[in-house]
């Protein structure tokens, strides 16, 4: 037997069945050799490491806050999505260019350069779902158990986007994980929330822009990254602030329900009143248009707080109780909200708070003198002759 003198004679010396295949293809990413590809996540379990002298430390809330999110998967069957990871080779495995497969020995490595919070994620709920199956087993809960193994199938199988670096070191990788971290810049206003379609009141508001008859006369500006085109009066982000106000009575910033978990009934119901609520609007408000006060973003985020209080009071969504109340605003001097420069000077916070509590004051002290009692029922008794 010839001598072994180096680890990669020890891996030479290693049976074929002993390789883990990745099928890939190889390209040229920033001037170095790269492999892409798709790998469950049972595969990279078992090929990749961290360098602490690369990564940084795990940070407890990003990896409790990304762990809820798979749980909406494995629980609720929720899609989800994560960024690609990227891996360092540093040398390991080899490539075989017709089978179109990079081969890594059992005993390598691939050294994650960016994803470590996303893989750590996946690691801890595996070895939490593994102990709650052991514990299972012990007690012979056999339900518990098929439920258990379901979701470790699912977790095994979860498919992950990885890019593979063939061929730099840990000092290119420091500088590439600091790159990707770095230099970037981070996007906004419509942009930033238009990528996170998961959260309810997202999807609510981009089912609202597209689907809705209603918006046609109002449309929704979906993609400028920044404010609003000039032929909007209404932007997406400010779209979804109108949203959490009427259903919330909140703020964005508070909202309370904007959660990965809901149904596909909820968002239809919510979608019903949400343009059933525009329709008011537009029936009593003057016509869409620039340099209307009650069009502009603070006045129309004040309305809906308003009118959320005014239609939950019997702890629903009062159709009727709109219908009423909305007949109100024809009669609102909206010029006399600010005074002097503060339309301008104050803080957006309080330029919405000072329009919503002008506008509640307004109804309670003169909706009985100015909207018939009966124009509720009156409105009532036409929709249901529909």
């Amino acid at each position: 037997m010839d001598q072994i003198s180096s680890l990669s004679d020890l891996i030479a010396e290693q049976k074929a069945s002993s390789y883990i295949e990745i099928p890939g293809a190889v390209s040229r990413t920033f001037g170095q050799t790269t492999i892409s590809t798709t790998l469950p996540m049972s595969k990279l379990f078992a090929i990749y490491e961290v360098d602490l002298e690369v990564q940084r430390s795990i940070v407890p809330q990003n990896l409790s806050k990304m762990m809820d999110y798979i749980m909406l998967y494995l629980d609720h069957g929720q899609g989800i999505y994560f960024p690609g990871i990227i891996l360092s080779a540093r040398g390991a495995g080899e490539y075989d260019p017709e089978a179109k497969v990079y081969r890594l020995q059992a005993i390598e490595k691939l050294y994650v350069v960016d994803g470590q919070h996303r893989l750590a994620a996946f690691r801890r709920l595996m070895e939490t779902l593994q102990s709650a199956m052991a514990r299972a087993k012990d007690r012979r809960e056999y339900d518990r158990m098929e439920e258990i193994t379901e979701k470790l199938r699912k977790l095994y199988a979860f498919p992950m986007s990885t890019m593979i670096y063939l061929d730099i070191n840990a000092r290119q990788e420091r500088q590439l994980f600091s790159d990707i971290n770095k230099s970037p810049r981070k996007i906004g206003g419509n942009l930033a929330v238009l990528r996170e379609q998961r959260r309810f009141y997202h999807v609510l508001a981009s089912r609202l822009a597209e689907d809705a008859p209603i918006m046609k006369k109002s449309p929704v500006d979906m993609f400028t990254e920044r404010g609003k085109g000039p032929e909007y009066l209404f932007s997406y982000h400010l779209l979804i602030e109108i949203m959490v106000g009427l259903f919330e009575g909140r703020l964005k910033s508070a909202a309370r329900n904007n959660g990965y978990y809901f149904e596909e009934k909820d968002i239809e119901e919510h979608l019903k009143l949400a343009s059933f609520y525009f329709e008011n609007l537009l029936k009593h408000l003057p016509d869409p248009e620039k340099g209307e006060l009650c069009w502009t973003e603070n006045l129309q985020i004040a309305l809906a707080m308003f009118f959320h209080d005014e239609v939950t009071k019997t702890g629903t969504f009062n159709k009727y109780a709109l219908q009423y109340v909305v007949k109100i605003l024809p009669h609102i001097d909206w010029e006399a909200i600010y005074t002097g420069d503060e339309k301008d000077r104050l803080p957006r916070r309080s330029r919405i708070m000072k329009a919503y509590q002008f506008i509640k004051d307004f109804y309670e002290e003169h909706h009985l003198f100015l909207i018939r009692d009966t124009d509720m029922f009156e409105d009532q008794s036409k929709e249901d002759v529909v």
